[in-house]
């Protein structure tokens, strides 16, 4: 094993971490603010993923499928949250996990009535194509380092909105006390909406730029859902910050584990049972970093700050 191939794998678990933290970002936030477990955010992704793939289709530019993907999920996201989602804020938990489970089952029949049950391909633009070289001999994917870059971005547009402007104050007054700022004259109605139609379209992003890494199908978004939700218990519930760490280590962690655990038993196990154990383990990794960082900090790293 090359330390050039380590560092290539480090780099793909980096990409997974921001595009995991573009999916747990909004989740985080629909969370923290307005305490609703949202199972359907998943949906979202999907949304955006099959509308920048039948965008690109259609016209051939990547640049308006990732605005579509965008749109399109956002739009899904203001319609379930005026029309569903709004009806839950007051209930219990149980009922949220019921209705968006149902919001899921809804998503992916429609999706499939849509556009088939076969999956779409969404191709990566050209000035991405290939291949990009990196000090001390490293060559590396133009378009994964591109998804780097623009994760990282999103995550400082964030923070500065977060911290700098009118609502991200209002934001973070609604994660302590909405009743008060409702007060104060925030219509919280309005202030919901826009922080669910901006979780929909971060999710809506992100599984636009991973369509054009793996097919674009129906039910994709449930495996990253589980994810994002590990991600936030990681990083603490309504911290971006929080959201950006964990999602990182959630996707260095998977990433070197898939990697380097098979490699590390072959040195004292027959190869087949090297790559059975070192997956089993490596599909386990996450969990147990979950409650590593539980057991540390219970409210996950960031929780309670």
């Amino acid at each position: 094993m090359s330390w050039i191939l380590l560092v290539e794998q480090t780099l793909n678990g980096l990409q997974f971490g921001v595009m995991l933290f573009l999916m747990a970002a909004g989740l985080t936030l629909i969370f923290g603010v307005m305490g609703l477990i949202n199972l359907a955010h998943g949906s979202l992704y999907m949304v955006g993923a099959f509308a920048a793939a039948a965008v690109a289709g259609a016209t051939g530019s990547f640049g308006l499928a990732l605005a579509a993907s965008l749109t399109a999920a956002a739009l899904a996201g203001v319609v379930i949250e005026t029309t569903v989602i709004r009806r839950l804020y007051d209930r219990d938990h149980l009922d949220q996990v019921l209705a968006t489970f149902a919001l899921i089952l809804i998503f992916s029949e429609g999706t499939r009535w849509l556009f088939g049950s076969f999956p779409l391909f969404l191709d990566r633009p050209e000035f991405l194509a290939g291949t990009v070289s990196l000090p001390f001999g490293i060559e590396y994917s133009k378009y994964r380092l591109s998804l780097i870059g623009v994760g990282l971005a999103v995550a400082a547009g964030l923070f500065w909105m977060i911290a700098k402007t009118r609502i991200g104050i209002q934001i973070r007054a609604g994660e302590n006390d909405r009743e008060m700022i409702g007060a104060l004259g925030v219509d919280i109605s309005k202030l919901y909406t826009l922080v669910f139609a901006l979780g929909a379209a971060l999710a809506g992003l992100a599984g636009a730029l991973i369509g054009a890494i793996q097919s674009v199908q129906v039910g994709m978004g449930e495996p990253v859902l589980i994810l994002a939700f590990v991600v936030i218990v990681i990083g603490g519930i309504g911290s971006i910050q929080g959201a950006l760490v964990g999602a990182i280590l959630v996707g260095v962690t998977d990433t070197l584990g898939s990697f380097l655990l098979p490699k590390v038993f072959s040195l004292f196990l027959a190869p087949a049972a090297a790559t059975s154990v070192g997956s089993s383990l490596a599909s386990m990794a996450i969990y147990i970093l979950m409650a590593g960082v539980l057991l540390v900090r219970p409210k996950g790293l960031f929780g309670g700050a």
